[in-house]
């Protein structure tokens, strides 16, 4: 869920999904230039001799989930990749280098648009985690069929579908699919792990290690909940994103960050309003969680370097893991908020569109405080409202019920009950007054930056979706003499409860009908939106990290 923001990355330009294509077509060079290079990297003359020489082992690991989730997206991904590397002409390093943006040839800004010749018109909804000429009655069909066992690895999130010699079809572990660098990165964490003395980093490193080569990821996912370290690292399947056949398979990513200390112990006061919180969501008290998992960390870190679904297009600000249920039960859920890239993205992308789209008097009311701590409560909001849930009688959950539609329901309602929690927090003295006069006019900007990503992308679609509710019950106004949008405080209060409520209810419910109406009738860019996108040309869609820490390696696929 990573959220959040997995949470809350940046923009698009001309081309916006499910809208309209604009009168003359964008080059590959406005496309690239979508994309502003901006440096990221941290301060490492904190850590330790043996911390910095493990970081430099763990950056070499991270290097390797690249080639996995590469071969995640697509199965042609990689014989396309040898042959844009051996074209050197202009157009050709203009190629290589958007196909590197998107990992793959699909422009995730574009709905998904081919910008390559030769390569199918869409996205494999399924990448390359089910076989190509498999359709969903025919999965459903053979999973019908098999042990509770076999069923579990089948829909679970770290095995492959593939067929066998006679057709039929079969499930293969992560373990055993992407042995080929599993392996030498596991053998990498372990020798981070030697030279580190913090032993929740090593016991970490090590458990990684092992569920690689196990592909057992549940103890690993523990040692990750009680990481408490200068070097804070994220590694391995995640999220589901990708997974658009049914949203059960995680894809390979990385994030190796430094802590900040300072910043993570201002913010950890938020963990102990979470079970109040969820006491007061506007849901039937049964489908509340009595006790949410014991440890809800906060971390604040700086990016060092991201590889696979981390480093893909629009830029992850902030996450909410693990994803795996039996850990949030127990242990809760972190939030990881990736500071130096959120300022990049305010000041880059933000402020400019908050310029273009808001009403001249709410403009100053922007603020970065304001962004920060709406992006930490969406990712805090992730592990609150249902989860495990029982429908027909039968214990499930709302991913495995909402299927392909979970991941834009969940961000949209990550995003509303944010702001829902953090009213609530004001409201009771917990958070100062002052950020109701900042949160919902940043966060309308913000819809602006989330949408040009492209509705067909989960944070997008999940934005348009609260978007058009607002404005429908007019929490949201439009000017239309001039095409600026403002907060009516009068009515956002209870259109943002309204919206909370609606769907944490069908995910109580585990309705699919449910969700996609809302989704077809809300999550879709409308003629107000369209022109204060159409304005926004010049204004970058988001930022293309250069990790000074982890210069690229030559012939490597970044």
């Amino acid at each position: 869920m990573t959220t959040a923001f997995r949470s809350i990355s940046v923009l698009a330009l001309l081309l916006l999904a499910a809208c309209k294509p604009p009168a003359t077509e964008m080059t590959l060079a406005d496309k690239i230039a979508r994309f502003a290079p901006t440096e990221i990297t941290a301060d490492v003359s904190r850590l330790s001799p043996g911390d910095r020489a493990a970081l430099d082992k763990i950056i070499e690991a991270a290097r390797l989930m690249d080639p996995i989730y590469f071969r995640q997206v697509w199965s042609g991904n990689v014989e396309l990749l040898k042959k844009l590397a051996a074209d050197t002409s202009a157009i050709g390093k203009e190629r290589l280098h958007y196909f590197r943006i998107n990992m793959g040839p699909w422009s995730l800004l574009d709905n998904n648009a081919p910008f390559i010749d030769g390569v199918p018109a869409h996205r494999p909804p399924g990448g390359s985690y089910y076989p190509t000429d498999m359709t969903k009655d025919d999965f459903n069909a053979w999973v019908s069929g098999l042990s509770e066992k076999d069923r579990a690895e089948a829909t679970g999130f770290f095995t492959v579908i593939r067929r066998k010699p006679d057709s039929t079809l079969t499930s293969v572990p992560y373990s055993d699919e992407y042995r080929e660098w599993l392996k030498p990165a596991a053998e990498l964490l372990k020798d981070a792990a030697a030279l580190t003395t913090n032993k929740t980093l090593k016991s970490y490193l090590v458990k990684r290690a092992d569920a690689f080569l196990s592909n057992d990821y549940y103890a690993s996912d523990v040692a990750w909940m009680e990481l408490d370290a200068p070097i804070d690292l994220t590694i391995g399947p995640y999220e589901t994103y990708m997974d658009e056949l049914f949203g059960y398979k995680a894809a390979f990513e990385v994030f190796v960050t430094l802590r900040d200390e300072a910043e993570s112990a201002k913010l950890a006061r938020f963990s102990s309003y979470l079970q109040d919180i969820e006491n007061n969501l506007p849901l039937d008290p049964k489908d509340r969680n009595p006790k949410l998992g014991a440890m809800a960390p906060i971390r604040v870190v700086d990016v060092v370097y991201t590889a696979g679904e981390g480093n893909r297009g629009v830029q992850t600000a902030a996450f909410n893991l693990p994803n795996d249920e039996r850990v949030v039960q127990e242990k809760g859920s972190k939030r990881v908020m990736l500071k130096n890239v959120q300022e990049a993205k305010f000041n880059t992308v933000l402020i400019p569109i908050s310029k273009l789209v808001l009403d001249p008097a709410q403009q100053k009311e922007v603020s970065f405080d304001a962004f920060f701590t709406h992006i930490l409560a969406h990712e805090l909001m992730h592990g609150l409202g249902p989860h495990t849930i029982t429908v027909n009688g039968k214990a499930t959950s709302v991913r495995m019920e909402l299927k392909d539609l979970y991941s834009a329901i969940e961000e949209a309602k990550a995003d509303i009950t944010g702001l829902f929690a953090l009213q609530y927090l004001i409201d009771r003295g917990a958070v100062d007054k002052s950020m109701e006069s900042t949160m919902y006019t940043t966060f309308l900007a913000s819809m602006f930056r989330s949408v040009r990503f492209g509705i067909s992308e989960a944070h997008g679609k999940g934005v348009a979706l609260q978007f058009n509710y607002l404005v429908e019950k007019g929490g949201i106004t439009v000017n239309d003499a001039d095409g600026t949008f403002s907060i009516d405080r009068t009515k956002i209060k209870d259109a943002v409860e309204q919206l909370t409520s609606k769907i944490l209810r069908l995910q109580a419910e585990g309705s699919y009908a449910k969700a996609k109406a809302l989704l077809d009738t809300y999550g879709v860019v409308k003629p107000a939106m369209q022109k204060a996108l159409d304005r926004m040309k010049s204004i970058p869609v988001d930022i293309e990290p250069q990790y000074p820490l982890a210069p690229p390696v030559p012939g490597a696929i970044r």
